[in-house]
């Protein structure tokens, strides 16, 4: 058996330890991004490599799980996951998120606390030695506001689906108490709460920098019918919420090599020209986010659409006119 496929029965058998329920030969294929003859293929080889898995019968399908879970020789993280669970933790703390920077901190610890002490013994220095080589690099940018009492309050109401009040001291009506049914949270350059206010069924964002004096309401709240919450952060450029409109973008070919690599929207199209430019296309919203965005492009980018993008970038110019000559 090659070594990758190796790997790959080792990742079922991990799946299958994973899973409550058990895994049909259809979850199998879809996790695994295989066909169902090689799902069956897989599944035979860890029924053979681990005896104590097991059928369980869910008319009209079956599902296959091992109970237990597998042994620790088996579940022995590698140099690589490690070292990227560390850095993940140096990222939120460099970040000024010390809550969930130690949330990653404690179970590293405890994952280590879990391994043989061979194994342990057999990887710390390499770790020790990547850990040394590799850093974050931190990019200028507000610090995301964290308070663990917020967060603590938000999760619990999350949980229990009910409703939360606070002062929020941004938005169009500061120092106003809100009552919200909370949808989620989105972590980034800023850190905000996603929730609908009562007697609404159009979620939005509050910074969490401006929220205070929350309290966890008994009074039941869910998020509205259908509410996905990655469909509705991919809805904007960046964080903030209005009306979605359809982008297109020129990049010159000066920059069209850079173009080509980055990421400007999940939902974008490239489409490479023949003068060696790149046509960008995302349906979003946020223009005065892009504007400020792409002002880091230079003469690089030329706006198609729409138009309110091309305004929104004359009016962050006009502003940045004013100042500088107000302060001159």
């Amino acid at each position: 058996m090659r070594h990758d496929k190796a790997a790959i029965v080792l990742d079922l058998a991990r799946r299958m330890a994973a899973s409550a329920e058990g895994l049909t030969l259809d979850d199998m294929a879809r996790d695994l991004e295989v066909g169902r003859r090689t799902a069956e293929r897989l599944r035979d080889a860890v029924l053979y490599l681990f005896p104590q898995a097991e059928e369980v019968s869910d008319p009209p399908t079956k599902r296959w799980r091992i109970r237990d879970g597998l042994s620790a020789f088996q579940q022995a993280p590698t140099t690589t996951e490690l070292l990227e669970l560390t850095k993940a933790a140096e990222t939120l703390r460099r970040q000024g998120e010390g809550g969930r920077a130690t949330a990653l901190e404690t179970l590293e610890l405890k994952i280590r606390a879990a391994m043989r002490s061979t194994a342990l013994n057999r990887i710390a220095p390499d770790l020790e030695a990547l850990v040394r080589a590799e850093t974050i690099a931190v990019q200028a940018g507000p610090r995301p506001f964290e308070d663990e009492t917020t967060l603590a309050a938000i999760r619990h109401a999350i949980m229990a689906g009910v409703a939360i009040s606070f002062i929020y001291n941004r938005g169009s009506r500061p120092g106003e108490r809100r009552e919200v049914a909370p949808c989620g949270l989105m972590f980034g350059r800023a850190n905000y709460l996603v929730a609908a206010e009562i007697g609404s069924d159009q979620p939005k964002t509050f910074r969490l920098d401006g929220v205070a004096d929350i309290q966890v309401l008994s009074r039941p709240a869910a998020p509205p019918e259908g509410f996905d919450l990655t469909a509705f952060a991919n809805r904007s450029f960046g964080i903030y919420q209005d009306a979605v409109e359809d982008v297109e973008l020129i990049v010159l070919p000066a920059a069209a090599a850079e173009a080509r690599v980055w990421r400007f929207h999940p939902t974008q199209t490239l489409v490479d020209n023949a003068d060696g430019s790149v046509t960008v296309r995302f349906s979003a919203s946020g223009m005065r986010e892009l504007a400020w965005h792409l002002f880091t492009w230079g003469e690089n980018v030329r706006v198609i659409g729409p138009e309110r993008l091309e305004q929104a970038m004359a009016d962050a110019l006009s502003e940045a006119d004013r100042a500088h000559r107000a302060g001159s």
